[in-house]
């Protein structure tokens, strides 16, 4: 299945991994390129030293295109960009605000850019700043969202834009994919699936968490903060929840959440650990390699689409 994004990126499927924070590592990352699709490093608050070994670590694993997600809420944004530029990455996706003012220097050093937005004006704004493509992501996903559902948000982001256009969000299966291509998007960011990927470091606790979360394990909180998180509910989004309703304020939510996506996905800290996933968690069933992961999700897309076509609901 190749589109008009797998040509931009040098990708067999139009299947790209979300920049996942402490989990978009090397191991990840090059499966998933390896398998077909595009694996992003997850910038996320990590000092610039360690972005730097993960895409050395990268390219030793895998020949294939790979790209690395910059947060813009970090405080390591500058040295993150300047690291990527002395390692002549060649595809960054942002996260988190407005990278404009960084385009036109990736630009300059023939990075593609890539911006997650949750918004049409933000696409358009950046489309002029010189944007290569945008990631167009519903309130569907995990960690830090926007406002609005990707099956509303793709096609406005579609309709707005001349450049090719990912849908995130709420996407853990062919079915995904294919009702993102049908809303006029070229590809599919995935995170949440990937988590239960064999090759993801994320802790064993958090990925039988995963399994067993069903159609209503998420919550959102952060919104007094102006950046709402989607997480699995446990204690802490409990404890983070009653605090805000309590008035708290912004200094002291930030330092009751320092550290804890850490202690959840890594140290696997179920209850006391932020777990950030998307409401995609009910449909993953196993962990399997990154690989057939993809795989499984393009078969069942082109099986879609095929069946579709072939019943006429397409084609009349």
């Amino acid at each position: 299945m190749r589109t008009a994004i797998c040509d931009l990126f040098g990708i067999e499927h139009p299947v790209i991994q979300g920049g996942m924070a402490w989990l978009g590592t090397a191991e990840l990352v090059s499966a998933v390129s390896n398998g077909g699709g595009l694996g992003i490093i997850g910038a996320g608050n990590a000092p610039s030293s360690w972005v730097r070994e993960q895409i050395r670590a990268a390219r030793e694993r895998t020949d294939k295109p790979f790209g690395v997600n910059i947060m813009l809420m970090s405080p390591f944004v500058e040295e993150v960009i300047e690291v990527i530029l002395e390692e002549g990455v060649p595809i960054v996706t942002t996260g988190g605000g407005n990278p404009g003012v960084y385009i036109s220097r990736l630009k300059q050093a023939g990075i593609k850019v890539i911006p997650v937005v949750s918004s049409v004006a933000l696409a358009k704004r950046l489309e002029r700043s010189g944007a290569d493509a945008i990631v167009a992501e519903g309130l569907e996903s995990g960690g830090h969202i926007g406002e609005t559902t990707t099956m509303a948000l793709v096609p406005q982001v579609v309709d707005s834009v001349a450049v090719p256009v990912v849908a995130a969000g709420g996407i853990g299966d062919g079915r995904g994919l294919a009702a993102a291509l049908s809303l006029g998007a070229q590809a599919v960011q995935l995170g949440t699936r990937f988590v239960c990927a064999e090759e993801c470091i994320a802790h064993a606790k958090f990925k039988e968490r995963l399994l067993q979360a069903r159609d209503r394990a998420t919550v959102v909180t952060g919104y007094s903060m102006g950046h709402p998180v989607r997480c699995l509910e446990n204690k802490m989004t409990r404890q983070f929840s009653a605090m805000e309703k309590a008035g708290a304020s912004v200094e002291e939510l930030e330092r009751f959440g320092e550290g804890k996506l850490q202690l959840g996905v890594l140290e696997g800290d179920v209850e006391g650990g932020s777990l950030m996933a998307g409401q995609i968690a009910g449909l993953i069933k196993e962990v399997k390699p990154a690989a057939a992961i993809i795989r499984e999700i393009v078969a069942e897309a082109e099986a879609i689409i095929a069946r579709l076509s072939y019943s006429g609901v397409i084609h009349g």
